[in-house]
């Protein structure tokens, strides 16, 4: 079994900063793309960042310049820095995993159940 489960929320000011931590446990061989989504009341999950097995990376607009997402391979440990953080980053932040079993031949998708981050004004 796999396990994914986010890390670091909370309450913060406007212009603060949080890190969010989403760690992978289980049966694992290998984890290919993580990626950070988001979503608020009422909206649709969107996508915040992603980072490869290689450590490439894309980020939504809405977040250039102020979040950065890092993979630590060895701690099966993908984070999510963000700064600069405005009301409108309110939301659940979920983190979602390509993961690779020795069960299987090729990677399936997990999701956590979600991390609650509200920025106050």
């Amino acid at each position: 079994q796999v396990q994914v489960v986010e890390s670091g929320g909370g309450l913060v000011q406007a212009g603060g900063s949080l890190r969010l931590s989403c760690a992978a446990s289980g049966s694992i061989l290998s984890i290919n793309t993580v990626g950070w989504y988001r979503q608020a009341p009422g909206k649709q999950r969107e996508m915040v960042a992603r980072i490869a097995r290689s450590s490439s990376t894309n980020y939504a607009d809405s977040v250039k310049g102020r979040f950065t997402i890092s993979r630590d391979n060895a701690k099966n440990t993908v984070y999510l820095q963000m700064n600069s953080l405005k009301p409108e980053d309110t939301a659940v932040y979920y983190c979602n995993a390509d993961i690779v079993t020795p069960y299987s031949g090729s990677s399936s998708s997990y999701w956590g159940q979600g991390t609650q981050v509200t920025v106050s004004s």
